[in-house]
């Protein structure tokens, strides 16, 4: 802590000598026989390191060192904004210019309780020295502890009602790699003919990037390069009902859908639609499985997003993961009895899913995010931020076109492309990220405070200030890789 204050210190003390620097300059240009011999480049770039909170780092920054040392060993699967993060806390994050960001991501809606919560790191502590990996040729006190626990919590919160047994993997992908699979089995089990393979996704969703949960995600510009796709995959429109008919057929062995997608652009299914798929599953004999790996875990206000739902929409399977690790790498898959029936020794499996580390610290973060006071919460935030969206609106009413979304899981649909406010925002000290065509995403942690919401939004509000209202020009830089509709 001392080295963070000794170091802000001494960037106030440079900000001061950089203010004074532009004061003098400014007064020698009021006088017509001084100019100034710097550089226009130069004086611009004092002049933003001057008004800026968080300015990204210069090319002869130590970022900028270490990430030039260490990009030529990386495969290039992504392109990352300048600010290089070493430290968290809460609902902040500190780069190694000791420069502090409100966090708006959570690590893309995993860092539900906030960044290095200390019971988790106390329980990672601990467990590290006991036991972290056995594979799953034996047992271990954790790996049932948590799918009991998910399988209780799910049922208990009124979602899944006839939820039975979860199967503990590694990540989001690999969840919906097991739920493909499992429904793949399951239509060869309940008709012989062998044509019940077909798996129904749909338009802006996104499942993941392995082949199974790539194929189901039906975006030509994560598909293209890597075709062909595995066979047996039809897509169709969100929230169409009357296309379901036709979409899910007697050859359809499972659809799979996001209750709010999230890279698709923070897009909530309709209660109409869902109901509507269920019946459709049971006419034709297809699991329904519902992808909750964003929109999950509280993130709505309730344990699972679908859980307002009538059981009759209820789903036959549930993936998870993001939140459920806080930051650790761990996922899971939710079946009925049914479903599970259909799944014997050797159908599937994983080496490091379920290993004693990763469960005992989902264990704990299932009964955090599973509080009904943090859910409560949830909502009373949700009000808030929609409110300063409400604010915003009327600040930009012809930037700003719609708000979407439920609990802390909301976008901001712009008329413009909105990297240059991603890039303003973060050089104020605000993490935010896109998703979908032209909009900004909000998936703060779960334990953000109103003041910390506020704080945020004040920023945002500066940043479209600049983008929108001022002639200073604001490059897109936001570095991600994520779902954009073409």
């Amino acid at each position: 802590m001392s080295l963070r204050i000794g170091a802000q210190r001494l960037s106030a003390s440079v900000k001061s000598s950089r203010q004074s620097v532009i004061r003098t300059a400014r007064r020698s240009y009021a006088t017509p026989a001084a100019t100034s011999n710097l550089p226009q480049g130069l004086k611009n770039s004092i002049e933003k390191d001057a008004t800026l909170a968080t300015p990204d780092p210069p090319s002869d920054s130590q970022t900028s060192r270490l990430v030039n040392a260490s990009t030529p060993y990386m495969v290039p699967t992504y392109v990352r904004p300048a600010p290089m993060f070493q430290q968290g806390e809460g609902c902040y994050l500190y780069d190694v210019e000791n420069r502090k960001y409100l966090d708006f991501t959570a690590g893309i809606a995993v860092n539900a309780l906030g960044h290095c919560d200390p019971e988790m790191a106390r329980l990672l502590a601990q467990q590290a020295q006991t036991l972290v990996h056995t594979s799953n040729l034996y047992h271990n006190p954790w790996t049932g502890s948590l799918s009991r626990l998910l399988v209780e919590k799910t049922i208990e919160g009124g979602a899944m009602h006839d939820a039975a047994r979860s199967f503990i993997c590694n990540s989001g992908s690999e969840a919906n790699e097991a739920a493909i699979k499992f429904a793949r089995k399951y239509g060869k089990m309940t008709d012989e003919s062998g044509k019940k393979v077909e798996i129904v996704s749909f338009h802006n969703s996104f499942h993941g990037r392995t082949m199974g949960s790539l194929s189901a995600t039906p975006n030509p510009k994560y598909q293209k390069p890597f075709g062909p796709m595995v066979p047996g995959f039809r897509y169709g429109n969100y929230n169409k009902i009357d296309e379901i008919n036709e979409l899910v057929t007697e050859n359809t062995c499972g659809v799979i859908i996001e209750p709010i997608q999230g890279e698709g652009g923070v897009n909530v299914a309709t209660d109409e639609f869902l109901l509507a798929l269920r019946r459709r599953c049971n006419e034709v004999g297809a699991v329904l499985i519902y992808d909750e790996i964003q929109c999950g875990l509280s993130r709505t206000g309730t344990f699972w997003a679908h859980s307002s739902l009538p059981k009759e929409a209820h789903p036959d399977i549930i993936t998870t993961a993001k939140a459920l690790g806080n930051g650790f790498p761990i996922g899971a898959t939710i079946v009925t009895e049914d479903v599970s029936s259909k799944i014997v020794t050797g159908d599937h499996g994983t080496t490091f899913g379920g290993n004693p580390l990763g469960s005992r610290l989902a264990h704990y973060i299932v009964g955090r995010l599973s509080d009904p006071e943090l859910q409560q919460g949830v909502y009373k935030k949700e009000k808030v931020f929609r409110e300063h969206f409400a604010k915003l609106q009327h600040r930009f009413p012809d930037v700003i076109e719609e708000v979407r979304g439920k609990g802390l899981i909301l976008g901001l649909q712009l008329s413009e492309d909105p990297t240059p406010v991603v890039t303003a925002a973060r050089e104020r000290g605000l993490l935010i990220i896109t998703c979908g065509t032209n909009t900004l995403r909000f998936v703060p942690p779960l334990i953000i405070t109103e003041a910390e919401i506020e704080e945020g939004m004040n920023i945002l509000g500066d940043a479209m200030q600049a983008v929108f209202r001022t002639s200073e020009h604001i490059e897109g830089t936001d570095g991600q890789q994520e779902m954009r509709t073409a």
